[in-house]
């Protein structure tokens, strides 16, 4: 055999094991929960395994989008983190794997419902109740009043002085979307967001970023999960958090492995890690406030506690779907954000 031949297969064997090598070191992990918390759990798993990620920090709708931007040749491996309703979505559309875990015993019913609604193609890792959150200082100085339920914001008096985030892009504001049209009924739901629209002062990409306006001074109300405005009194601002009295949505933070991904091993054994007690109570440490799926996690004794909150029972199946997600943005995009301020 031509000896030159032998040294160019010996040397194209030799790269491939090094690839090889490479991807079953690393992991590349899409993160839609707030930046802080990402980092930790990048660096916590790196220092636990060894295992290098590259970790992207994107909102959920963002993340959802790029995974179908990404389909034809995917570059993640794990989408951790984010609501619910787009991981569902990205399931029902074959943009994740089916995967069981062994620790799912371990879990909370509401974790394993939402696997079985996505036929096991992702996994509740952490919930918590839709709301919003006002500046306290702000409040007073602009005279207003305290508000404490969702039709209080459609006043006129607090025109100008609420942010929320675009549903299209945040998880949040879809959930708060899909939460107004169970609560209210469609027609309803679709008048008074028409009707909180005129009071809105900006649409934001990120969900969390309406209430770290308002722990700045630069809106009075932002509508958001009740965990980011508690974040937000925690780390000293002036905010306030309301659970309205209506009754509210919840998101199941979602976890999902990523069809096609270059390094399937090293994301199961990150699958099976963000899993644990062990992990999911280190959350509060960088104060994040949600409620962990593991039952044997420790929460901080900050994070609300959604057994005092009047909840509903939030449909993740039907608000989940790709076909009803699509139907309300558009028309949220058609009846809605066009409209006049």
């Amino acid at each position: 055999m031509n000896k030159t031949y032998v040294r160019l297969a010996a040397t194209a064997v030799m790269l491939v094991s090094a690839a090889t090598s490479a991807y079953a070191d690393s992991l590349t992990l899409y993160c839609a929960a707030e930046e802080a918390w990402c980092q930790q759990i990048k660096t916590t798993f790196e220092e636990k395994t060894g295992i290098t990620v590259d970790m992207t920090r994107k909102s959920s709708g963002e993340t959802y989008a790029q995974l179908r931007a990404e389909a034809g040749n995917p570059k993640g491996d794990v989408w951790w983190g984010g609501t619910g309703d787009p991981h569902l979505q990205a399931a029902e559309e074959g943009l994740t794997v089916e995967y069981t875990s062994p620790m799912r015993g371990e879990l909370h019913d509401w974790a394993i419902k939402q696997a079985q609604a996505a036929n096991n193609k992702t996994i509740g890792v952490y919930s918590g109740a839709l709301g919003f959150g006002y500046n306290k200082d702000l409040l007073a100085k602009s005279n207003l009043p305290e508000p404490k339920c969702w039709a209080d914001l459609t006043k006129p008096e607090y025109k100008g002085h609420i942010q929320m985030a675009n549903p299209n892009s945040s998880g949040t504001a879809y959930t708060m979307l899909a939460t107004i049209v169970q609560l209210m009924g469609e027609e309803k739901g679709f008048e008074y967001l028409k009707a909180l629209h005129a009071n809105i002062n900006q649409y934001t990409k990120s969900g969390s970023a309406p209430i770290k306006a308002a722990g700045l001074g630069e809106t009075t109300i932002g509508i958001v999960f009740m965990h980011d405005a508690v974040t937000q009194t925690a780390a000293g601002f002036p905010i306030v958090t309301v659970a309205p009295c209506e009754g509210t949505g919840y998101e199941i933070g979602s976890m999902s492995l990523i069809k096609g991904a270059r390094n399937p091993e090293a994301a199961r054994q990150f699958y099976d890690w963000a899993l644990t007690a062990e992990m999911q109570s280190k959350a509060k440490d960088v104060k994040s406030f949600q409620l962990p799926s593991n039952k044997n996690a420790t929460a901080s004794d900050l994070s609300p506690d959604l057994s005092t909150i009047k909840l509903i029972d939030y449909d993740f199946k039907k608000y989940g779907s790709s076909a009803e997600r699509k139907r309300l943005l558009q028309k949220w995009d058609t009846e809605v954000s066009t409209l006049p301020q």
